[in-house]
């Protein structure tokens, strides 16, 4: 049977025996969604990198340890990973006041997944999506979060809730004041979204 085939907790405990491409499988099966979310989260490709990277190194060593419970929550638990090592990059920064405000940095005109676009396009769409990251930048951290994990991370309410140890109505509520928040600061600024 193919690795992609099989179920997370099939991979873990291949991995666990000594199968050295189930962990592969896992990596591929998640790399976007974990990326993407300590891309967003973080602001800095490079520092995404180096987090994304820690992220799995943590990951081999805590399923080697025995660390992960098989409880069909694979994603969330990587995810958690994620955070943490995220709040602690924060904190250490923090501590030597060293703290950078540089936006996400991109070379829009050599990512091969806007090729196709027109520069007019790619340029509106780069526009857009500054327009909604500023926009969730300014929600109150615990809707920032849910946004986050739902639709760049791509995790359902369920593992949301179960990631930030609140009910799944909770997560819901967050979600739909950010919306509400959000759909009135684009009223306020005047901020136009429409991509054509």
């Amino acid at each position: 049977m193919k690795t992609k085939e099989l179920t997370d907790n099939e991979l873990v405990s291949r991995f666990i025996s000594g199968e050295d491409d189930a962990i592969e499988a896992i990596i591929c099966r998640y790399k976007n969604k974990l990326f993407t979310y300590i891309n967003l989260t973080v602001k800095n490709q490079h520092l995404a990198e180096d987090i994304f990277q820690d992220t799995f190194v943590k990951v081999i060593k805590s399923l080697q340890e025995g660390k992960y419970q098989d409880n069909g929550k694979l994603l969330s638990w990587i995810m958690r990973i994620a955070h943490n090592l995220i709040i602690d990059h924060f904190r250490r920064e923090k501590q030597i006041n060293m703290r950078s405000n540089d936006d996400f940095e991109m070379d829009i005109f050599n990512s091969p997944r806007y090729s196709e676009a027109t520069i007019e396009q790619e340029l509106v769409n780069n526009q857009v999506m500054s327009d909604v990251r500023k926009l969730i930048d300014q929600l109150p951290p615990d809707q920032k979060e849910i946004i986050l994990l739902r639709h760049y991370g791509g995790l359902s309410f369920k593992e949301i809730a179960d990631q930030t140890n609140v009910s799944i109505n909770t997560a819901l509520g967050r979600m739909r004041y950010a919306i509400l928040n959000m759909r009135k600061m684009i009223e306020q600024y005047n901020i136009n979204l429409s991509v054509s």
